[in-house]
């Protein structure tokens, strides 16, 4: 069943022949447009009639009969193809035999008039609550065409490339429309027809319409899609909501409440059972699924709750004349089928109930005339205790001015029938004339309401402008935004990668086969480096990096060491000390007693990433060779020295012994 019960979040549009014919060259149409507040009303030609339907994609067009928009059925055909996604064509007054207008608008409450304005009025209304028959011509399937949009034509090499191009394309292009099936959740098959090259064409057969494939009809180049809806037999006719009929009710009342439900000829239709539901969850069950004409228990008396549910519906009440045996009930329920006992227990009270009025509804159904609705005349009959023909005479007489000259001929009614018809009558000319009264007030009325409908209209009109205004600017600002986060993150990805670039290579200066991938940068060589000439930071680099025999050691400041630091340092042995400032004196006797040479870094390029850095190997070993010239240097100097006092303490004991001769 369908749950739009109003027409608020919708638009419909009720269209009546105004004047000329549809078979002839230029009929006009009255056409009404209501969206559940508003009615807007116009007389219009046949092309401006769909032109109008093409610009607003009304959800429905409703019309009392379709083929006054066609004038055959395959005219028909054509219109129900060429209607926007979305919108259907919906006929009020029923299928193949539609019912008088004027029927349908008394039973569900709509104004109705003879004018062609009126009926439009009253079948777009009428539409809007979900009354009338779907008038359709093509099924749920669509078929989606992936082909060739130019032809390959014939020639040599070259025409070979062009027929490939266009077959790889349409394979392209299928494989995108096959993609977005899929993540669309569609159920499709897929046919496609191999060529040099790709497909010449790929056909998928969808289960859903048009409005719901995420893929559009159109021509590109070298690849055609086209969509199609699968045609139907002949014009086929859907209800709105779906039916209710006429059923008899089983209750099993309780801590779970059971329910069963047969048609006029006993048939079970459907068992529901509860422990959650309230009294009203469950009428509106039973209102979903039918309209009950009786209401049966399986126990006697009937139980207050099944006395409850029967007065809520009207209905007619059944109970047996003593409680049924389980025995009995199971093998009334034999055949059907049910959960648990409760159901079952509902079950038996519906069919018993059946049983106990099936020749009173046999007799029903030979007499009412063919027509006339057999539940309704049936639900008449056993409520209000009066036999057939009483009911369907009255129901001729209620429905006697409905027909639009169509009337049926009615037995001689007896002197109290009479006496309601004419009290009816005056009735009628009362309320006629209270109607007349009030007119003027209506019409008063309606131009207020018009008024204040314009007025709204533009209120929502000027309200949904400043929306869209300040969406703008949040969109613009929103932009801005991400637009200098995309740059900062831009910025960002550049110094990452140059550091990438530059880990790439201490990288490869960390591997044993190093000669062979530096290439290029094989004169590079790795620098540790340490903040300060202190344990504290040696230790810290050790920890951190690792500090190894025959490293390049760089201190950044190399002042404030003692022996003990100093000597730490040279335990490592490192390759030499590279340093940033001036060594104490005691720094640089541990160094120069541990043979570690050592250099200003100002002559060194040293290139840093983080805690890394490397240096050329040549400026590394100029460094080693000027220490290694200063350490010559001082050794000769503390050897001249050294013979210098050799000699000095030679001549002074040489003195001394002369004086003591």
């Amino acid at each position: 069943m369908s749950t739009r019960t109003t027409a608020l979040d919708a638009l419909v549009f009720g269209v009546d022949i105004q004047s000329g014919d549809v078979r002839g060259s230029a009929p006009s149409y009255a056409v009404v447009a209501f969206d559940g507040e508003h009615v807007d009303r116009d007389v219009v030609s046949r092309r401006k009639l769909r032109r109008l339907i093409d610009r607003e994609e009304p959800d429905v067009v409703a019309t009392d009969n379709a083929y006054e928009l066609a004038e055959d059925k395959d005219a028909l055909v054509g219109f129900l193809r060429d209607l926007p996604p979305g919108t259907k064509l919906v006929q009020v007054t029923g299928a193949e035999r539609p019912e008088p207008l004027s029927r349908v608008a008394k039973r569900h409450g709509v104004p109705y008039g003879k004018q062609p304005m009126k009926e439009a009025e009253a079948a777009a209304r009428l539409a809007a609550a979900n009354v009338g028959q779907e008038v359709t011509a093509f099924s749920d399937t669509t078929r989606v065409k992936v082909s060739r949009g130019r032809s390959t034509g014939k020639g040599g090499w070259s025409q070979d490339r062009y027929t490939r191009r266009i077959h790889g394309n349409v394979r392209k292009r299928a494989r995108e429309v096959e993609a977005q099936l899929q993540e669309a959740g569609l159920d499709f098959e897929q046919e496609a027809t191999e060529k040099y090259g790709g497909y010449s064409q790929a056909l998928f057969t969808v289960e859903a319409r048009p409005e719901d494939i995420p893929v559009s009809a159109n021509r590109s180049g070298d690849v055609r899609v086209e969509i199609t809806r699968e045609r139907t037999d002949g014009i086929e006719f859907s209800p709105l909501a779906k039916r209710r009929d006429h059923v008899i009710v089983g209750i099993d009342p309780g801590t779970t409440t059971a329910v069963a439900l047969l048609d006029l000829d006993g048939t079970p239709l459907d068992v529901y059972s509860t422990r959650t539901d309230d009294t009203a969850a469950v009428i509106e069950w039973i209102i979903e699924h039918g309209r009950p004409l009786l209401v049966a228990a399986d126990v006697e008396p009937m139980p207050e709750t099944v006395e409850k549910f029967r007065r809520s519906f009207d209905a007619a009440g059944w109970h047996p004349d003593r409680d049924l045996p389980v025995d009995g009930k199971k093998h009334r329920t034999r055949d059907a089928a049910y959960d648990n006992d409760h159901e079952r227990d509902a079950l038996a009270a519906a069919l018993y109930a059946f049983d106990a009025h099936a020749d009173q509804f046999e007799r029903i159904a030979r007499k009412v005339p063919p027509n006339f609705d057999r539940g309704e005349v049936t639900a008449k009959v056993l409520s209000e205790e009066e036999s057939v023909e009483t009911v369907v005479d009255r129901m001729v007489v209620e429905e006697d001015d409905d027909e639009d000259g169509e009337r049926h001929l009615a037995r001689e009614l007896t002197a109290e029938e009479k006496e309601i018809k004419r009290l009816r009558e005056r009735v009628d000319r009362l309320e006629s004339h209270v109607s007349d009264l009030k007119s003027t007030v209506a019409e008063k009325d309606a131009e207020i309401e018009e008024y204040e409908a314009e007025l709204s209209a533009a209120r929502r009109e000027e309200r949904r402008e400043a929306r869209e205004r300040r969406e703008v600017t949040r969109l613009r600002r929103e932009n801005e935004r991400l637009e200098g986060e995309l740059d900062e993150e831009r910025e960002r990805t550049e110094r990452v990668e140059a550091k990438l670039e530059q880990l790439k290579r201490l990288w490869k200066l960390d591997h044993s086969n190093f000669a062979d991938v530096a290439g290029e940068e094989s004169d590079l060589v790795p620098v540790k480096p340490i903040e300060q000439f202190t344990t504290a930071a040696v230790e810290a680099a050790d920890e951190s990096f690792g500090l190894a025999e025959g490293d390049v050691v760089y201190l950044r400041d190399a002042s404030g060491a003692g022996r003990s630091t100093a000597e730490l340092l040279a335990d490592i042995e490192p390759r030499v000390v590279l340093k940033d400032g001036t060594l104490s004196e005691q720094a640089r006797e541990v160094l120069h007693e541990r043979d570690v040479p050592y250099g200003p870094a100002e002559g060194v390029t040293i290139q840093e990433i983080d805690e890394l850095a490397v240096a050329k190997e040549s400026a590394v070993e100029a460094v080693v060779a000027d220490w290694a010239e200063r350490a010559e240097e001082r050794a000769q100097a503390e050897t001249e020295s050294m013979v210098d006092e050799l000699i000095s303490e030679h001549r002074a004991e040489r003195r001394k012994e002369g004086r003591s001769g």
